[in-house]
């Protein structure tokens, strides 16, 4: 996405995401007389259809387009412009997988902990 939407009075409240990113969400202001509905110069945008992800770019990560791979055959048909996702597998298909990889030279998005690069 192209910019970061945030709800009306973020940084005012913890339980709508001051100091809490997680909680930093779209909700579209209703208000009768909310400014950034009212689109006031000065308060932050709402969305609309301007602001759109280019298509090129649209669904990729890092520049890549994610694929989900559940076994050996699935990671072998991968290119170069593909960014591998493990499915829900086994600790010993994954460490296969993983190697697999290393000698494809094909990323891996969902390492968790230790064995990110």
């Amino acid at each position: 996405m192209s910019r970061k939407f945030l709800r009306s009075d973020t940084c005012r409240f913890l339980r709508i995401g001051k100091k809490r990113r997680k909680l930093q969400k779209w909700r579209r202001a209703r208000g009768k007389s909310n400014k950034i509905r009212l689109g006031r110069v000065g308060c932050p945008l709402m969305p609309k259809v301007g602001f759109k992800t280019a298509r090129k770019t649209a669904g990729k990560v890092q520049g890549l387009t994610p694929k989900l791979v559940h076994n050996m055959a699935e990671l072998e048909k991968l290119t170069k412009n593909d960014i591998a996702i493990l499915a829900r597998i086994g600790a010993r298909k994954k460490l296969e997988l993983i190697k697999k990889a290393d000698e494809l030279k094909i990323k891996i998005m969902n390492l968790g902990g230790k064995g990110k690069k």
